[in-house]
């Protein structure tokens, strides 16, 4: 799309469906970063955390961080090389760090392909089985996500490829899914060998996770496993909210290239809205429950409609040319939609209700031994 189209996408949904569905599609890519960018910032603090017990140190790491990646935006002129160079530094120290970890654990290979290849629930039947259900479409929508995969056509657009260089261009995206899928084998793959002994595990955030390889390896393994978990979260910082303020700008008529004024305000939106929940999380212990609700809801309708709207555009001989879906192309495309709409109704009627349930629970109360005793009496 982003080759082929003589337009980006925001000016064709405007042309081929008016400004209704272009306005939807922006602010739904907007909210849904602006609403997760907070915990990217938490993703950065967690890596510091696991070092310093100082919040206001970690506080002060991540606002100059969010300074750092707001710089690159109105201070680099080609913007698309350089975050083109940043995402190829933390993706290899990604793979680089967690590899070395895997590695060192010594996971039995065998088993390690036989549970990708042939799932299994094990023991577990019933309610437990959905869960663990539950669980992976969780897995897969942290990686299935459909806004980074609209925005490929403008980061091509900004690229400058056209027809000529469309089979490598291609080649590239294999390959970037192919890393993608390796790194999320990595860490699954490291979980299971460090911690899993056949009874549930719990950790309950990374800085335990680090601590706990630590205990296993030394402090090697913590300071790789942060440095991946800086990597993740620094750089999803970049590009999570440059897909919400281009979007959205584009939506709005404002503009589309890195050049261009809005898309780079909106951009710092996103990455100010982000910040400033998750320092009020980490210092003011500020529930976000609120905004994960908010960023559920709008994610429940948001992905299936950009997935929706991303293969009808690419389905289009008018915008295509000869090089639209083919049939296999759109039974593909379908079933990633069903996917979607499958991670859409977990969320609506599973992961809304239960962050609903636990936000809107009364606190627990500590009664004295005394009057449990009485009452247990009466």
């Amino acid at each position: 799309l982003g080759v082929l189209a003589k337009k980006a996408p925001g000016d064709l949904i405007r042309e081929k469906a008016g400004n209704g569905l272009a306005l939807l599609v922006g602010g739904c890519a907007f909210f849904i970063s602006a609403a997760f960018q907070s915990g990217n910032n938490l993703g950065v603090g967690a890596a510091f955390e696991a070092f310093t017990d100082n919040t206001y140190l970690v506080a002060g790491l991540i606002v100059l961080f969010n300074a750092l990646a707001i710089s690159f935006l109105f201070v680099f002129k080609d913007l698309y090389k350089m975050l083109e160079r940043v995402m190829m530094t933390f993706v290899a120290l990604m793979l680089i760090c967690f590899a070395i970890n895997l590695i060192r654990l010594g996971p039995d290979v065998g088993n390690m392909f036989k549970g990708m290849l042939i799932p299994s629930g094990g023991k577990s039947s019933g309610k437990a089985f959905d869960e663990q259900l539950l669980s992976l479409l969780a897995l897969v929508g942290t990686t299935f996500v459909i806004t980074a995969g609209y925005y490929q056509a403008y980061l091509v657009r900004q690229k400058g490829w056209k027809e000529p260089e469309l089979k490598s261009g291609l080649l590239d995206a294999r390959i970037g899914s192919l890393i993608m899928f390796l790194i999320t084998v990595m860490l699954v793959s490291t979980a299971a060998a460090a911690f899993y002994t056949g009874e549930p595990v719990t950790l309950l955030n990374p800085v335990e996770v680090a601590d706990a390889l630590q205990g296993t390896f030394g402090a090697s393994a913590k300071i790789l496993f942060c440095l991946g978990l800086f990597s993740a979260a620094y750089s999803s910082f970049l590009v999570n909210s440059m897909i919400g303020g281009f979007i959205l700008a584009d939506s709005l008529n404002l503009g589309s290239r890195p050049e261009d004024k809005w898309p780079r305000i909106l951009t710092t939106v996103v990455l100010l809205t982000g910040m400033v929940i998750g320092l009020a999380a980490m210092i003011l212990d500020f529930d976000r429950t609120p905004t994960i609700i908010f960023a559920q809801a709008v994610t429940v309708l948001g992905a299936p409609l950009i997935a929706c709207v991303l293969l009808w555009l690419t389905s289009r001989e008018d915008v295509m040319g000869r090089a639209k879906n083919s049939t296999f192309v759109n039974v593909a495309g379908v079933l990633g939609v069903v996917l979607l709409l499958g991670i859409a109704y977990r969320t609506a009627f599973h992961s809304i209700p239960s962050s609903w349930e636990r936000w809107t629970a009364p606190p627990a109360v500590a009664v004295p031994e005394s009057d449990l005793g009485s009452e247990s009496n009466e």
